[in-house]
C-alpha cells in the first residue's frame, strides 16, 4: 500500500539530520544521571566532525545569556558556531539569536562574514525569546507576547532584504533601513538564495509568524497529531503569504539495544530529574504559555516528565531499538517533516552510534518508499 505523503516532493527528498550543540552546561536533560557530554569547546569541535562523518548536515548552537533549567554556564551563540564552522568541513551551523539583543544590520554583517570564512555554511536561528530576565536584566525591553513576534518578523525581513538586495530599505515599526548595502554578499551556493533562517515557536502567534516569514520552522518536540496540527498552521499561513517553508522536529533519541531497555533509560532519566530545576522552569515557561489568548504558548501543556527535556524531545518518541526509531522517523517525514533536531545523553557516542544503526535504516526504508510509490 502506498503511503501518503503531506507533501508528496517529500517522498524523493532525503531527511535531514540536526543535533544541538551542547555550548551549555547540564547536558540535554535537567536530570542527576550520567551524561558524557561536555560545555566546552574541544569536545564540540570534536563532536562537530563527528557529527558531519555520521549522517548529520546542520548543527544548532543554543542561545542563554542568563543560567537557567540546569545550565550554570553557558557559550555565546555567534562565537561558538563561528568556531564550529571553522573546525568542519561541511557541516552548517546554525546559531540561535535574540531580536532586541542584536540589530539585524549588525548580525546580518556578521553571518555574511562567517559565511565566507566557512564557504557558504552559515545559518541563523530567530528566538523571539520567553525568559523575560535575559532581556530587563541587560536593560533591554520586554515586548508583549504577540509584539515579540512583530518584531521577529520585521528582524527577518531584514535578514533576507540586507542578504539579497542593495539599496534595501524598511520602514518598519521595530526597524527602519534607508539605502542600506552589505559587500560583499553571502556566498553564492546553489540552491540558496542567501543563509538560512530558522524559527520556531508554538503559539498562534509563532505559526504566523513562520509562515510569512521563515525558511524552516522548528517544532518542540511533539507526537503525530500535534506535529500534524502545527504543520497545517503554518503551511496554510505560508500559502496565505504567497511562499512555502520546510519543517524541522525536535526529538531527543534513545536508542537501544531492546525497547525495554530504552525506557529504563527514559525512566531513570525522569527519575533522578533536578527537580527544583524543573519546577522553576516549568513555572516560567508556563506563565508565558499562559500570556497567549488563545493558550497555546510554547509549553502549554507539557507535563513535568515533557520539561526534564526542556524542548519536550521526549514527545517525539524517538526512544526504542534502532529498528523501531527508523520507522517512527519515516512516519513524521510522512506528515511533513524534513528535518530532525536531535538531542542525546552521551553525544558523542550515540552521534556515531546513529550514523552506524539508525541512519542506513533510514535510507533503507526512504528508498522503500520510493519504490512503492
Amino acid at each position: 500500500m502506498t503511503a501518503t505523503y503531506a507533501n508528496d516532493a517529500d517522498r524523493t527528498t532525503p531527511l535531514k539530520f540536526a543535533y544541538w550543540v551542547p555550548n551549555v552546561s547540564g547536558g540535554l536533560v535537567v536530570s542527576t544521571i550520567e551524561q558524557r557530554t561536555d560545555w566546552g569547546y574541544e569536545y564540540n569541535r570534536d563532536l562537530a566532525r563527528i557529527a558531519e562523518d555520521n549522517g548529520f548536515e546542520y548543527a544548532l548552537t543554543q542561545v542563554r545569556y542568563a543560567a537557567s533549567y540546569g545550565a550554570s554556564q553557558q557559550h555565546e551563540s555567534t562565537a561558538f558556531s563561528l568556531a564550529l564552522l571553522l573546525a568542519t568541513q561541511r557541516l552548517k551551523v546554525i546559531a540561535a539569536v535574540h531580536p532586541g539583543l542584536w540589530h539585524p544590520g549588525v548580525l546580518a554583517k556578521w553571518i555574511i562574514t562567517a559565511d565566507h570564512l566557512s564557504g557558504g555554511r552559515a545559518a541563523v536561528n530567530v528566538v523571539s525569546g520567553w525568559l523575560k530576565q535575559e532581556f530587563v536584566s541587560f536593560g533591554e525591553p520586554w515586548l508583549e507576547h504577540d509584539e515579540r513576534y512583530r518584531r521577529t518578523g520585521e528582524f527577518i525581513d531584514a535578514l533576507r532584504g540586507l542578504w539579497t538586495e542593495q539599496g534595501f530599505d524598511l520602514r518598519g515599526d521595530f526597524y527602519r533601513f534607508h539605502d542600506a548595502t552589505l559587500s560583499p554578499a553571502p556566498v553564492d551556493v546553489p540552491g540558496r538564495a542567501h543563509p538560512e533562517i530558522f524559527f520556531g515557536g508554538n503559539s498562534t502567534a509563532a505559526r504566523a509568524t513562520a509562515g510569512a516569514h521563515a525558511d524552516w520552522y522548528f517544532s518542540n518536540g511533539k507526537d503525530l497529531d500535534g506535529f500534524s496540527e502545527q504543520y497545517h498552521d503554518v503551511t496554510d499561513a505560508a500559502k496565505a503569504a504567497g511562499r512555502g517553508i520546510r519543517f524541522g522536529l525536535n526529538g531527543f533519541m534513545i536508542a537501544r539495544d531492546t525497547q525495554a531497555e530504552a525506557r529504563e533509560t527514559l525512566r531513570e532519566i525522569v527519575a533522578k530529574a533536578d527537580r527544583p530545576a524543573v519546577d522553576g522552569f516549568r513555572s516560567a515557561v508556563q506563565q508565558a504559555g499562559a500570556s497567549t489568548a488563545d493558550k497555546k504558548g510554547m509549553w502549554a501543556d507539557s507535563t513535568y516528565e515533557d520539561l526534564v527535556q526542556y524542548n519536550d524531545g521526549f514527545r517525539t518518541g524517538l526512544i526504542g531499538t534502532p529498528e523501531q526509531i527508523a520507522e517512527r522517523i519515516i512516519t513524521y517525514k510522512r506528515r511533513g517533516v524534513s528535518l530532525f533536531l536531535l538531542g542525546y545523553l552521551h553525544f558523542q557516542e550515540e552521534v556515531a552510534q546513529f550514523g552506524r544503526s539508525v541512519l542506513p535504516l533510514v535510507r533503507e526504508l526512504e528508498a522503500e518508499e520510493v519504490r512503492t510509490a
